[in-house]
């Protein structure tokens, strides 16, 4: 899986969502045993029932990571690596996931694919969030859903037929409450599945163009509206900004609708 250039896994999700857990099969059965894998873990996550099998496994290495508010921090060590970058939950994902893309171009790595964790048990608890889930589902590859003891079935199919309606790509997998995931190798495959293309290598921040569509050139000071038939593809929706520096496309905070220790 590993090469010179460090192929990163980014893994959005709530506290208590089991992104450790997955994290931890992954590479147990889906790294070969001669991959080093790097295990980015916030300070602010807490302690996790996965952490002692995933420090135990010989092929890991897991280490604490802190978001400035701005920017993902500089890692060292990252060559030839198969990093598994495990968000701050308590942070905006959205700021993460732009500032992401910076990160993986200072580090000369290349993002593998991005994960989100939905614990059901809380999403179908505080409907709510379903605008924060909807925004993370939109940069995913794979969406795992665990926590599913409970759940009504209609909920989690109708979760689901949300996604598959509006033709989201991704993967959906429904982990079971004990036992490893099946197929690892499908979810490690770096092939692209998410809907947004910020990431793609032909993506230009079009946000501050000044462009119209039209029939002639358009005119100094004209705005200039992206579009793919036009080779230009439109700018991140969640990433725009407004003149006061909020994002035109807000998602809730998270801190808000967590389970209060």
């Amino acid at each position: 899986m590993a090469s010179g250039s460090p192929s990163v896994y980014f893994i959005l999700g709530t506290p208590g969502s089991g992104r450790r857990a997955i994290v931890r099969d992954l590479i147990e059965n889906g790294l070969g045993t001669e991959d080093r894998a790097l295990v980015l873990v916030a300070e602010s996550e807490p302690a996790d029932p996965a952490d002692a099998k995933l420090v135990a496994l010989p092929s890991a290495e897991v280490r604490r990571w802190a978001w400035t508010g701005s920017a993902l921090p500089p890692v060292d060590g990252l060559a030839g690596a198969t990093v598994f970058f495990i968000a701050d939950s308590q942070a905006s994902p959205m700021d993460q996931l732009e500032a992401l893309k910076p990160w993986l171009g200072e580090h000369g790595a290349t993002l593998a694919r991005i994960f989100c964790v939905v614990d059901c048990q809380l999403a179908e608890k505080q409907p709510v969030l379903r605008q924060w889930f909807d925004a993370c589902i939109h940069f995913s590859d794979v969406v795992f859903l665990t926590h599913r003891e409970g759940i009504p079935n209609k909920w989690l199919s109708d979760f689901i037929k949300h996604f598959k309606d509006e033709f989201f790509p991704c993967h959906f997998v429904q982990v079971k409450a004990k036992g490893n995931l099946a197929t690892p190798l499908v979810w490690l495959d770096p092939t692209p599945r998410r809907v947004s293309q910020y990431f793609e290598d032909d993506y230009v921040d079009m946000s501050d163009l000044v462009v119209e569509i039209g029939d002639d050139e358009a005119e100094e000071g004209e705005k200039i509206e992206a579009d793919e038939e036009d080779g230009i593809i439109p700018p991140e929706p969640y990433f725009v900004r407004l003149g006061s520096g909020r994002r035109e496309k807000e998602v809730p905070d998270l801190r808000d609708y967590l389970p209060k220790e």
